[in-house]
């Protein structure tokens, strides 16, 4: 439970005790999504089947509320992403970093969500390429590079965008299985969850 604690210590930190958030986990499938929703749930690891209709979370810890959506990342789940952008207040991008044979394919949904009317220009991104355990995963170089991302990132750090119309947006390495890079992940995202 440490982790948990310390993410929701990181959010209440932050400022964001009180409040409420819908975050989207999207991605392909096989890119961690369901991993992650357990892991931020009660630090389970175990193997999943990939998500055939989509299911949401309440976690919570103390005062705050946070519903994640795992909305699954097969074709055809992901027709239904779109119903799921009204009132969005942030969405977790998930890309399996050892699977560049699909890079392409990854990247055409992260440009059609980025460019979707129906998310609210301000909505921030956050881009896990996950699986970095794997000798063979992409560097965060290379996965900027082949999701498009190079120079289009607003920064890792405390990066006041108030009064400007930049979405922010930032590519974090991660291992959800190893428990590493997504916290650093969340804490730069829950800076823009209003």
């Amino acid at each position: 439970m440490f982790l948990v604690d310390w993410f929701y210590g990181a959010l209440a930190s932050l400022g964001l005790y009180q409040k409420e958030a819908k975050v989207l986990f999207l991605g392909l499938d096989n890119s961690g999504k369901t991993t992650l929703l357990h892991m931020l749930k009660d630090e389970s690891l175990a193997q999943h089947q990939p998500t055939q209709f989509p299911t949401s979370e309440e976690l919570s810890i103390g005062r705050i509320k946070f519903k994640a959506f795992d909305l699954g990342g097969h074709k055809i789940a992901r027709r239904v992403w779109r119903d799921y952008y009204a009132k969005v207040d942030a969405v977790v991008y998930l890309v399996d970093a050892c699977d560049k044979d699909r890079f392409a394919e990854s990247k055409e949904e992260l440009d059609a969500l980025l460019t979707d009317e129906s998310l609210a220009k301000k909505v921030p991104f956050l881009v896990l390429g996950n699986k970095i355990d794997i000798p063979y995963a992409a560097s965060e170089d290379e996965l900027r590079y082949y999701m498009g991302l190079t120079n289009f990132t607003t920064g890792k750090g405390n990066v006041d965008l108030t009064g400007t119309n930049i979405r922010p947006l930032e590519v974090f390495m991660c291992s959800i299985v190893r428990k590493m890079g997504y916290g650093e992940g969340f804490r730069w995202l829950s800076q823009y969850i209003k």
